[in-house]
C-alpha cells in the first residue's frame, strides 16, 4: 500500500473588513450581547451610549483544518454467480464449456476485475477539533500561503488598542492525518490486490481573522464577535487576551511528516505500507 502524505501548509484568509467596520457592527449589538435583562431595563429607561465601556479589543487569528483524501483500490476477487433457468433447460453451454443445471440454476465461477475510487475532505474546528461542515464557506474566499515567522509577526506588531493575537490549534496536523486515514481504509473483499494508494493531498490549517469585543454594563460584561471575512457580528464568544504576545511554534502546528512513520493505520499490513511524504499536486489550492 501506498500512502502519500501533501506537504502541510498555512493559509491566512485576508480580512475583508476594518477595524472601524468591526467595532461599528458590534456596538450595534452591544445591548443583545447582555441578554433579556438590558432589553427589559431598556424600555424602562433607555441605556446611554456612555452607560457601555469596551474594555478590551481584539483581532484574533482563528485556526481550522482542512484535509483532503483521495484513494484508488484496483483488485481481483473470484465470486460464484447463479443463473436462474426455466425447468426445460438441462445445460448451458459457455465458450465451449459444459454447466449442468442443477434445481434450474446452473453456478458458474468467474474472476470480477474491480476498481474503487474515492474523495472525501474533512473541515475540523482548530479550537474544538469538532468536524464542522459550515467551514466550507471559508474556502471560496482569497487565502494565501504563509509561514508561521510571517504569521507570528502579526502578533509581533502590537497594538495597544487591538492587539492580534494567534490561537494555536488544539488538534496536531498528525492526529488528524491518522484520524482521516483510519476512516478512508475500506474493508476490501479480494483475492488479489494489484494497486492500493492512498493520497492525503491536502493537510491544510487555515486561519480566519475575527474581532472581539468586551464590553461593560452595570458591573456585567459581555462578548460581541465580528467576523472579518463574512461579515457576520454575533452575541457571546469569548477573547483570547491570554494569547496576546504569544507566538506559534511550526513544530508544532506541522507535524504529520514526523510522525507518519509511526502511524497506526487499522487493518493494513504496516510491513506492506510504503509512505511517501511531501506530495504535491497540481490541482491542490
Amino acid at each position: 500500500m501506498n500512502v502519500e502524505l501533501a506537504e502541510e501548509r498555512i493559509l491566512l484568509i485576508a480580512d475583508r473588513f476594518t477595524l472601524d467596520n468591526a467595532e461599528g457592527r458590534a456596538w450595534a449589538k452591544r445591548t443583545d450581547a447582555f441578554g433579556a435583562f438590558a432589553k427589559i431595563g431598556g424600555l424602562l429607561s433607555k441605556p446611554k451610549d456612555e452607560d457601555y465601556e469596551v474594555v478590551y479589543r481584539e483581532r484574533r487569528l482563528q485556526p481550522f483544518w482542512r484535509l483532503s483524501a483521495f484513494t484508488n483500490h484496483v483488485y481481483e476477487r473470484r465470486k460464484e454467480h447463479r443463473l436462474k433457468l426455466g425447468a426445460e433447460v438441462q445445460s448451458v453451454q459457455i465458450e465451449g464449456q459444459t454447466f449442468p443445471v442443477t434445481a434450474r440454476e446452473v453456478a458458474l465461477s468467474v474472476v470480477e476485475s474491480c476498481r474503487e475510487e474515492a474523495r472525501k475532505e474533512w473541515l475540523y474546528d482548530g479550537i474544538t477539533k469538532t468536524q464542522q461542515a459550515s467551514l466550507k464557506s471559508y474556502l471560496s474566499y482569497d487565502a494565501k500561503p504563509i509561514d508561521a515567522e510571517a504569521l507570528n509577526a502579526q502578533a509581533k506588531a502590537v497594538d495597544a488598542k487591538c492587539p492580534t493575537v494567534i490561537v494555536p490549534p488544539v488538534a496536531k496536523a498528525s492526529s488528524l492525518t491518522r484520524e482521516v486515514l483510519a476512516q478512508v481504509m475500506p474493508k476490501i473483499e479480494a483475492d488479489r490486490i494489484i494497486e492500493e494508494k492512498v493520497q492525503i493531498d491536502a493537510i491544510d490549517l487555515y486561519y480566519r481573522p475575527v474581532y472581539a469585543f468586551r464590553y461593560r454594563w452595570q458591573g456585567k460584561e459581555a462578548v460581541v464577535e465580528f467576523d472579518a471575512v463574512t461579515g457576520d457580528a454575533k452575541v457571546g464568544g469569548a477573547t483570547f487576551e491570554n494569547y496576546v504576545g504569544k507566538f506559534i511554534d511550526p513544530a508544532f502546528l506541522l507535524d504529520a511528516g514526523a510522525e507518519a512513520a509511526n502511524m497506526f493505520i487499522p487493518g493494513a499490513n504496516l510491513a506492506k505500507i510504503v509512505i511517501v511524504k511531501g506530495l504535491k499536486l497540481g490541482a491542490k489550492t
